[in-house]
């Protein structure tokens, strides 16, 4: 019982450290656009700081910034860095086709080029307008894994006060980037 209560102790640091080790790979990010340009301010700071090189391809990232997650950010992601696919297995020797029941008519869609979903993207998911709440994002550009977040609303949205905000966070994250031993 006791070495059970000792691992479960040990479970969530066990976590910090792992998270420590995905954070200390990262050394170039890009950063999304943000609600109020706080990805100008933060920018900034990151690369004034000398954190993390802040490159303007994302293909070259390491680690992707955002202050949304979900659909919209997915896609994103997808867009620039694409997840790779698994090999497909051989192609099945063809299968004779069945009538359908309806006499050969078949259905309606089918006869017009097939599939008629709409792939053009929402421009609504990629809006930040009302999304971001305070809390910002580190995503593992492969792994698409949070690997840091922080939560840090601006009192307001005047430049100086994005400006402070944006220095708080990159105070905390070369805090988590270097923990004392």
């Amino acid at each position: 019982m006791k070495t059970m209560k000792r691992c479960l102790c040990l479970l969530p640091l066990a976590g910090a450290l792992a998270c420590a080790a995905d954070l200390a790979g990262v050394h170039s990010v890009y950063l999304l656009p943000m609600a109020r340009g706080m990805d100008q301010y933060l920018a900034n700071r990151l690369a004034g700081g000398h954190v993390f090189e802040v490159v303007t391809d994302p293909k070259l990232a390491d680690a992707v910034f955002t202050d949304r997650l979900g659909q919209g950010f997915e896609r994103q992601l997808e867009d620039f860095s694409p997840t790779p696919k698994s090999p497909e297995p051989a192609p099945k020797s063809p299968e004779p086709t069945a009538k359908p029941a309806d006499g050969g008519a078949g259905s309606a869609a089918a006869g017009f080029g097939g599939e008629t979903v709409n792939k053009l993207t929402n421009p609504g998911l990629n809006s930040s307008f009302g999304r971001a709440r305070g809390t910002v994002f580190l995503v593992d550009a492969k792994s698409r894994q949070v690997i840091w977040s922080v939560y840090a609303p601006p009192r307001d949205f005047a430049g100086k006060e994005l400006n402070r905000t944006a220095s708080d966070i990159v105070s905390r994250l070369k805090r988590d980037l270097n923990p004392k031993k």
